[in-house]
């Protein structure tokens, strides 16, 4: 079973402020005993070439992965080539995923109160959508989670347990569990078709604001910095 993450941002991030370099994420992931990694900057697509190396000396198999922004919404095309980064609309994700069966189509944090989820959209695109995010952004109190799984279950979805990584303190709350070989093509089969569990704990509340608050200043700084 590899211990996997499909949703994190490193300093490449073209659109919000973040501190730790890919290298960073990659010992971190390692240090807490991760096996597959996905990273996956806004709008900007990860070619892991680079640093296939370093990640697999270490023993971590690192996906190609983009955030991208469809209709003002997030939707994670993991494993895709760099073509992804050029999707505008669904019907490109549908023709995307046509020739890459390997690919893995990924609806993050898709009923959290911002304007980034992919709310009723899923349900008009749901046959593109290969899996359903568990976001480790939650407490025992506040979680948007529930929705999604209820959504997941109603359409046959499997779910994946990610952090939207801002932040290395994030990492380890919230993973998944995949019954894949170590490279990305069995990892994204064996999510799409079922081999995979969520291993997830609420944050407290102090550490949900802690977190949230650090990730909101690093998203308004990157805007700021843009201008």
């Amino acid at each position: 079973m590899l211990k996997t993450e499909l949703h994190a941002h490193t300093d490449a991030d073209p659109a919000d402020l973040i501190d730790h370099s890919i290298q960073d994420l990659i010992d971190r992931a390692v240090a807490l005993g991760y096996g597959a990694l996905a990273v996956t900057l806004h709008d900007r697509y990860f070619d892991p070439a680079p640093y296939d190396a370093y990640a697999k000396e270490r023993g971590l198999v690192l996906i190609a992965g983009i955030e991208r922004t469809i209709q003002r919404r997030h939707v994670l095309l993991i494993n895709f080539p760099p073509a992804s980064a050029d999707v505008r609309g669904f019907d490109d994700v549908a023709s995307l995923k046509s020739t890459h069966a390997h690919g893995l189509v990924v609806a993050p944090h898709p009923f959290y109160p911002t304007p980034s989820a992919l709310g009723r959209l899923a349900d008009r695109n749901a046959a593109l959508i290969d899996a359903v995010e568990i976001n480790a952004m939650y407490t025992r109190y506040l979680d948007f989670n529930r929705r999604a799984i209820r959504w997941a279950h109603a359409h046959g979805k499997p779910l994946v347990g990610n952090t939207d990584l801002h932040l290395l303190a994030q990492m380890g709350t919230t993973y998944s569990l995949v019954d894949a070989a170590p490279n990305a093509d069995a990892v994204c089969d064996a999510i799409r078709a079922g081999r995979v569990s969520v291993r997830t704990e609420p944050l407290s509340t102090v550490s949900a604001a802690t977190l949230f608050t650090a990730m909101c200043w690093g998203g308004l700084k990157g805007r700021l910095g843009r201008r």
